[in-house]
């Protein structure tokens, strides 16, 4: 099964698709961007409501509550394929076959460890943040690369395997040297989510653990054209490599506005410390004007649907006690999160504040043992065969992306006292 309208590329021996070129980026009509002044056009900052690119990938429907990833709803996804079907579904257009899924999980297993220059890099990076440790080490993963600066479709998706198999030994080693810990080499029999929990604790993980892993990169695997996603296909237009639009990816994603919100959950909810604290807590939060963290959403206008996927995870290790690393930060964070609902109803009616993403990446992140601190890029390890999808599709595209600016600074200034 192929995408309607995709062409094959031939390169060598072996026969790639090719995603067709993006109209709205070729031949813009209405005009993409605001180019220059404008007496009629609207002033948007950060280019909010500008269609910047044509794509099969994702669609967010804010209204709606939908997000669909390459024709699926979330929902007909998340808990149903594994990370690495649905990885395959974005970079080949289709779910795969038995014989596909195999093929590629071998692949993957057998590019999970690391080069010896990407260790170093990690052991050097012990001590900053992980998403930086993430983005220093990403730049060396192209180290073994026969050509890394081919952007050919099979390049490519040699390239994406090879990033989606490594950000998870990344994180997990880096994970374990900030504890003061020893690195635990991949094994290539575990699945990709239970292999990175392996690798972190140093234990097989409980299946259901592994399986929220799992379907937690499956529900973050692509959200339309957020900013680092955008960042990777302004990167990739300009004909540069996998990984240095990828490496841009961790830059933009590392921002508060984009990659921070779960970690304050948790401070929040250490804050509230017992469910009989949280509705004073919150009632006073609101009086003071504050955002209570992990409720509503900028897009999501009703229920955001990763939401859904992710509460259910969270019920199912809610159930399966051994799932859990940390249970009494579950159990406090589900009896808060119903009596915060009933005040938002009740201090903002109408206003819809349902319980979003962040709240329950929180939820399930501790509960399977991860440090607050590593949230981010736990989500990168799912977000990267997103990212290079999207490399992939911009690469097919071969269109720069130029927008221009509109100059707002003084003119005819002179410089003074010179001859």
């Amino acid at each position: 099964m192929l995408w309607k309208g995709l062409s094959r590329l031939v390169y060598g021996q072996n026969e790639f698709v090719a995603l067709p070129p993006c109209a709205a980026l070729r031949r813009p009509s209405p005009p993409l961007f605001v180019t220059g002044p404008s007496k009629t056009a609207p002033k948007k900052g950060g280019l909010d409501g500008v269609v910047a690119a044509q794509t099969r990938l994702s669609h967010v429907d804010g209204q709606a509550g939908q997000l669909i990833i390459g024709g699926y709803e979330l929902k007909e996804l998340a808990g149903r394929v594994s990370f690495e079907e649905a990885a395959h579904l974005l970079w080949r257009g289709a779910l795969p076959s038995q014989d596909e899924l195999a093929g590629l999980q071998r692949e993957i297993a057998a590019l999970r460890a690391l080069p010896d220059e990407a260790m170093h890099v990690v052991r050097a990076a012990a001590t900053t943040p992980p998403i930086d440790a993430l983005r220093m080490a990403c730049a060396t993963l192209s180290l073994d690369l026969p050509r890394p600066d081919d952007i050919s479709p099979g390049a490519d998706i040699q390239a994406a395997k090879l990033l989606t198999a490594r950000f998870p030994t990344v994180v997990a080693a880096h994970a374990r040297l900030s504890a003061g810990k020893e690195p635990i080499a991949p094994r290539t029999d575990l699945p990709l989510a239970a292999n990175f929990l392996y690798m972190v604790h140093g234990k097989e993980p409980d299946p259901i653990a592994a399986r929220a892993i799992d379907t937690y990169w499956v529900t973050v695997i692509d959200h339309g054209m957020n900013a680092s996603t955008f960042t990777a296909r302004v990167i990739a237009s300009t004909r540069s490599d996998m990984v240095s639009a990828v490496t841009g990816a961790i830059g933009a994603l590392k921002g508060p506005l984009h990659g921070g919100a779960p970690g304050p959950v948790l401070d929040m909810l250490k804050d509230i410390k017992s469910a009989d604290r949280a509705e004073p807590w919150v009632r006073n939060e609101l009086a003071a004007g504050r955002r209570i963290m992990g409720f509503g959403h900028r897009v999501y206008k009703v229920r955001d649907p990763r939401a859904d996927v992710l509460s259910k995870v969270a019920d199912a290790m809610g159930a399966a006690g051994g799932a859990l690393e940390n249970r009494k930060l579950f159990d406090l964070a589900r009896a808060a999160e119903q009596t915060i609902l009933k005040v938002l109803d009740e201090v903002k009616p109408g206003r819809n504040l349902r319980t979003n993403v962040e709240f329950f990446t929180a939820l399930v992140l501790q509960a399977l043992g991860l440090e607050p601190r590593s949230f981010v890029a736990t989500f990168a390890c799912g977000r990267v065969a997103g990212w290079c999808a999207h490399v992939i599709e911009q690469h097919a595209e071969d269109h720069l992306i130029r927008p221009q600016s509109e100059y707002v600074g003084p003119r005819n200034l002179k410089v003074e006292g010179r001859s």
